[in-house]
């Protein structure tokens, strides 16, 4: 074939310049499980027992109020033809795996005490922390979040987690897996990276491997959102990390707090946290780093049926929201909050499924049209991530997925 062009060698040379630089800064999604939630539990409430007292707990409250399949539609909207299995599945969940991803909290939910009393608690945690790993009793996640460098408690912050991960490493020996850090209400880069810088020197001096201390960010500030600069400040927040972050997670009623929202409008579902989370997703999308949610801070005052009906609704709308939006973790605070946790995301990953599954295996086996639909390979990559966030949660058994050619 006669070409115009002599040679596009120095074009193509630049095109794979390009092509390297943004693989450097969008390396693409991320690999293997993300955790529907994440259970905070004060400090100074932690012990080795905490993840089957809390499964426990919401096993009995989904007994008592759902005790059958209609009851169970009726308090979280779930359609009759799917209730039974969905409920089979939730309690199998909370018997089994109640708690996928655990946070020991020294900040918020811990507050400010003493130095001898947080010291105190820490060496409390690390017992603990020891105690259920030799029976197995961690979660899959689990990990401590610190105080934040905003506000002048860094250095408690810092003492905290080298306390913590010293006296563990003197009694177990090793980092348990699973474990993460989180640290909250980011107001800029800079506090960022000079925490991975921390988290630089506290490896080196743990004699732990370089780059395994990871690390999520809370962007709860508004500065976390439009910087100084007037820029958006979630991509410098994550170029800051230095490949140490895994998450980023929305804390709602400190950011809507900071726009002097009312509290009765400090929710998930405010447009004004809709629109931090899109910004969120648009500037991490294709970084490696996922997004979670915050928490819905509605819990009953009592056992009785109305107010677990009461906080069962409030949660289970909160957690429909952001899986509709494209958030598929959030906070829990309350063992209420499992069953209403589970119900909400087991049913939005198996209203269809069947046919999710009939479009993948159509679009594997190349049959254009089968189901009336011209797929795009964007949608089918959607749709097997679906099937695979249900398999991971337990929503779904691996045995239904259809086979990559």
């Amino acid at each position: 074939m006669n070409l115009s062009v002599s040679s596009t060698d120095d074009l193509s040379a630049r095109i794979a310049a390009v092509t390297a630089e943004h693989a450097r800064h969008f390396p693409g999604p991320p690999a293997g499980r993300q955790p529907v939630h994440t259970v905070y539990i004060p400090a100074d409430r932690f012990t080795r027992t905490i993840p089957a007292d809390f499964g426990a707990e919401a096993l009995r409250l989904f007994n008592n109020h759902t005790p059958d399949a209609e009851s169970f539609g009726a308090a979280f909207g779930i359609d009759a033809e799917l209730a039974g299995t969905v409920r089979e599945r939730v309690a199998a969940k909370l018997a089994g795996e109640p708690i996928e991803d655990l946070r020991i909290d020294f900040e918020d939910g811990y507050g400010v005490r003493p130095d001898a009393e947080e010291d105190g608690h820490i060496a409390q945690v690390v017992a603990a922390v020891a105690a259920a790993y030799q029976v197995k009793g961690l979660p899959h996640f689990w990990g401590l979040r610190i105080k934040s460098f905003t506000g002048g408690a860094h250095e408690r912050a810092m003492r905290t987690l080298d306390g913590f991960l010293t006296q563990l490493r003197d009694q177990l020996g090793r980092l348990p897996g699973g474990f993460v850090i989180t640290f909250p209400k980011v107001v800029s880069a800079e506090q960022v990276a000079i925490f991975a810088d921390y988290l630089d020197r506290l490896e080196d001096a743990l004699g732990l491997p370089a780059g395994i201390l990871r690390f999520e960010v809370q962007i709860e500030t508004t500065e976390a959102i439009i910087d100084q600069r007037g820029m958006i400040g979630i991509r410098a927040i994550a170029q800051a990390g230095r490949g140490r972050i895994t998450a980023a997670h929305f804390g709602v009623h400190d950011y809507t707090a900071a726009l002097g929202l009312p509290p009765d409008q400090q929710r998930i579902e405010h447009p004004a946290c809709d629109f931090a989370r899109t910004l969120m997703q648009v500037a991490l999308a294709g970084t490696g780093i996922r997004i979670s949610d915050g928490s819905c801070n509605a819990v009953p005052r009592n056992d009785g049926p109305e107010e677990v009906g009461r906080t069962w609704k409030a949660h289970s709308a909160s957690v429909r929201h952001s899986l509709r939006n494209g958030i598929y973790q959030g906070w829990d605070l309350h063992p209420a909050h499992l069953p209403s946790r589970y119900a909400a995301v087991y049913a939005f990953h198996l209203t269809g499924v069947d046919e999710a599954i009939a479009r993948v295996r159509a679009w594997h086996e190349q049959v254009a049209g089968k189901n009336g639909v011209l797929e795009e390979p964007a949608t089918v990559k959607a749709l097997t991530e679906r099937l695979r966030r249900a398999v991971d949660c337990g929503a779904l058994d691996a045995s239904a997925l259809p086979a990559a050619p």
